[in-house]
């Protein structure tokens, strides 16, 4: 039995066979030099910004494609074509793949966030 604890405990450490940092609360991450969590840090800022500009242009085109839906839709519903309820689907369509890409986006922030408040702990545990 002591054994099966051994290999365990041994497939705790990182690739490099650093000891883990004890991080906020129970969890445990592998130690980073602190240029490292730096760089790192930059970069994940660098990304989020991107992602932010990204995020502004799908609102602004994800407007106008819910706008242009909608007089899609009103047409349909004039024009009773089977040709104008294809326009408005297509256009529901390119609308709702908007809407996706922006979900996407929020969540790529998200997940950076989550990644530049684990860098700052780091940083911050190192400093402590």
């Amino acid at each position: 039995m002591r054994r099966g604890a051994d290999i365990g405990a041994s497939s705790q450490h990182g690739p490099s066979g650093a000891q883990p940092a004890l991080i906020r609360g129970a969890r445990t991450l592998p130690r980073m030099s602190r240029s490292l969590v730096e760089r790192r840090l930059a970069e994940v800022s660098a990304r989020m910004r991107q992602l932010r500009e990204e995020l502004s242009v799908s609102e602004e085109q994800l407007q106008h494609l819910a706008e242009a839906a909608d007089d899609a839709r009103l047409r349909s519903l004039v024009s009773e074509t089977p040709l104008a309820d294809r326009e408005h689907q297509d256009a529901q369509r390119h609308a709702e793949a908007m809407q996706r890409h922006r979900a996407e986006v929020l969540d790529s922030i998200a997940r950076l966030e989550q990644t530049q408040d684990e860098l700052l702990d780091r940083l911050l545990a190192e400093t402590s």
